[in-house]
């Protein structure tokens, strides 16, 4: 087997330039010899590993961590959904309890007892409900106090659609993103709620194709103040990284329902159409074409084994193998990059042409992105010999990793996509619960690099748990039977 190529190097030596030289001589040490047999996913040293987080405690490192319990929790609980295990009810029910006791009593969740509510932590805390809880006293769900919750949320609201992550705190579109996929789950979705937040999602996208993690909404020459709302161009603060492209690209998906219904509202002059946010002359669009070239830029060459980086000009990093690899998934909803299967009759880009090209529908998703090279990274370089996943060699594992490798991994093994027929054309409240639970894997389509003992469960692109965790929770709150597979 030949030697990969080594990146371009222009003999301008830079710490940046001898840091990616270093780890292009690691990762070759893991490049495998037959590029179709990776070592196999050590699944039980996963597990253990995960376990004795979750029995005994984390390490003393996590000490530093005391803020992001509910993140601890979520990251053990859905690595063990990915891998297929589940726990007793025992077990479950010391997390909910423990869950339950992150709860505000002003409504969200903190990230540990008595510690202020925040968006994240609240994402995390609803998530792990939603794998471990079930309805019924005790049972987590319906002691989660929605109307409080629905108020927090309310309160963090910005003039431009933004929202601060907590009281006192930052706009970050993670934030939003952590706030959109609680409201999906326990049914908290309006118009009120959304109102302006397309156009700050879309204000973040970055010259480079990929979202920044928020923009600047008061900006104009001579503007006395700096309180005045742009209502067009909102310049996006930072670079484009990984995380937040992830969190903004999928909070587009998820304002989708709300972006059609406010169309077709704004061209009725019935008494709903008054009910909605009044619609503004241009509707928000982001750049698909610019997206998709960035994210198949952030895919790493074969010396660096097929792995995925944040941002331009960074080293590879496991936990991009979701940030970045999962986008790819999003797109395909949206009719973008699009390839067997994923097509479907309503699938066109909301702005086809937004940035002055036409685009091939055409293509397949196999060819834009490597999906076995990055199952390769993960297989070869992500998984510590101790057990555990990682960034790279020669790092140490931890539960943040973990989770990202494995649901990187599934992306990459699993083709799931939305079903046409089980998307609505309806109100907002339908049609969110209807596009959410359109999510299914393409039975046939999956593919495994070295074979079935490397499998693991396909996760919902949109919110990263298990398709069945998604459809338990939200029919419960929605008190809707799940729509049948057609």
């Amino acid at each position: 087997m030949a030697q990969p190529r080594r990146s371009a190097d222009d003999q301008h030596h830079t710490e940046t330039s001898e840091v990616q030289v270093k780890t292009e001589s690691i990762l070759l040490e893991h490049l495998p010899l037959d590029p179709e047999s990776p070592p196999p996913l050590q699944r039980q040293g996963h597990l253990q590993f995960l376990v004795r987080n979750l029995l005994q405690g984390f390490p003393a490192r996590y000490t530093s961590q005391d803020a992001s319990q509910p993140w601890l929790l979520y990251w053990t609980l859905q690595s063990f959904s990915v891998m297929g295990v589940v726990l007793d009810p025992a077990h479950k029910q010391r997390a909910i309890d423990k869950i339950l006791a992150w709860q505000h009593p002003e409504g969200g969740f903190g990230g540990g007892p008595g510690q202020a509510a925040h968006l994240l932590p609240t994402y995390a805390s609803v998530c792990s409900l939603a794998i471990v809880g079930r309805p019924g006293p005790g049972g987590g769900w319906d002691q989660i106090n929605r109307e409080k919750l629905y108020a927090f949320f309310m309160s963090l609201k910005q003039p431009d659609g933004s929202f601060l992550v907590s009281h006192d705190a930052e706009v970050d579109v993670r934030g939003t993103y952590c706030l959109l996929v609680v409201a999906y789950l326990l049914d908290l979705l309006t118009p009120e709620l959304l109102r302006g937040t397309p156009g700050f999602i879309a204000s973040c996208q970055t010259y480079e194709g990929g979202f920044s993690s928020a923009s600047q909404p008061y900006y104009r020459a001579g503007d006395v103040g700096g309180e005045t709302l742009l209502e067009d161009v909102r310049p996006p603060l930072g670079e484009a990284h990984g995380g937040y492209t992830f969190c903004a690209l999928a909070s587009w998906v998820m304002i989708r329902p709300f972006l059609e219904l406010s169309s077709r509202l704004s061209s009725s002059s019935t008494a709903a159409a008054a009910a909605m946010p009044t619609p503004t002359p241009t509707p928000p669009t982001i750049e698909y074409t610019k997206l998709l070239r960035w994210l198949v830029l952030m895919q790493g060459a074969e010396i660096e084994v097929g792995g995925f980086r944040g941002r331009t000009n960074k080293l590879v990093d496991g936990c991009y193998s979701w940030w970045v690899g999962g986008c790819f998934a999003l797109l395909a909803s949206l009719g973008v990059g699009v390839g067997r299967g994923a097509r479907h009759a309503d699938a066109v880009p909301h702005d086809s042409t937004a940035d002055g090209e036409a685009w091939d529908d055409d293509d397949d998703d196999d060819a834009v992105w490597d999906k076995a090279a990055l199952q390769r990274y993960i297989l070869c370089a992500a998984q510590h010999p101790a057990a555990g996943l990682r960034d790279k060699p020669p790092k140490a594992a931890d539960a943040y990793h973990t989770l990202y490798c494995l649901a990187g991994l599934s992306t990459a093994q699993h083709n799931v996509n939305p079903l046409p027929a089980r998307r609505a054309q309806e109100p907002l409240r339908r049609a969110s619960f209807a596009d959410a639970l359109a999510w299914t894997e393409e039975e046939g389509t999956s593919h495994i690099l070295g074979g079935a003992v490397n499998r693991v469960n396909p996760t919902h692109p949109v919110f990263n748990l298990t398709i069945t965790h998604t459809q338990g929770i939200m029919s419960h709150f929605y008190t809707q039977t799940i729509p049948r597979r057609t």
